[in-house]
């Protein structure tokens, strides 16, 4: 599992598309890390495995269909900017939340604010609001976040981003129209599964979305 905090920002070197799978080359800069083959990596909140290392440091992942169709690395480019994180051990700090880097789906960025305090609004797939709570958590682009408002009416969020975190990852690279992969709180997801398929018959009287 993962916090959320992420750790260093890659860049896409080369993408080698084949049917069986994409491999991905980043570039993680001065990241002092020393992974194995075989260990997890979340990129961009996405959690993959390091199939080789290059000579120059970069890390190689191979990344299967499934998870190009279900996350923002199957549009992804040479030169696009990836978050970073190395998985958690049991002395790390959980400053964030929980992310499993099982992402979930793919939000679109629908307003930019740039004022006194910096807002996203991110528009997600409706079946993935009824997991969204007011302050509660959300990972995006594998970074954890509170939700600082939730409209259902118009399956967004808002997001306040403070100038760390602009800074430390790619969110600030969002624009209108880009796209950032979303995965939800897990206790919520736990928690409303648990109840629609085994809480009762008042509890499985919840509908899905």
């Amino acid at each position: 599992m993962f916090t959320g905090l992420i750790q260093a920002i890659g860049l896409i070197r080369e993408r080698l598309d084949r049917p069986e799978a994409s491999r991905l080359i980043v570039d993680i800069g001065d990241w002092k890390i020393d992974p194995r083959l075989g260990d997890s990596i979340a990129v961009s909140g996405c959690c993959l495995t390091v199939a080789d290392r290059g000579s120059h440091g970069e890390l190689f992942f191979d990344v299967v269909p499934q998870s190009l169709a279900r996350t923002t690395l199957g549009r992804a480019h040479p030169g696009r900017k990836v978050n970073l994180e190395a998985p958690a051990t049991p002395e790390t700090l959980l400053g964030g939340h929980v992310v499993q880097g099982h992402v979930d789906g793919v939000g679109i960025v629908r307003k930019v604010v740039r004022d006194d305090e910096y807002r996203l609004r991110v528009e997600v797939e409706p079946e993935l609001m009824q997991y969204m709570t007011p302050r509660g958590s959300v990972a995006i682009e594998g970074v954890s976040m509170t939700l600082a408002h939730v409209d259902p009416e118009a399956n967004c969020v808002e997001l306040a981003v403070i100038p760390t975190t602009l800074r430390e990852t790619n969110l600030g690279d969002l624009d209108v129209g880009g796209e950032a992969n979303i995965e939800c709180d897990v206790i919520a997801k736990t928690v409303i599964h648990w109840l629609r398929h085994y809480g009762g018959p008042t509890a499985r009287s919840i509908e899905a979305p």
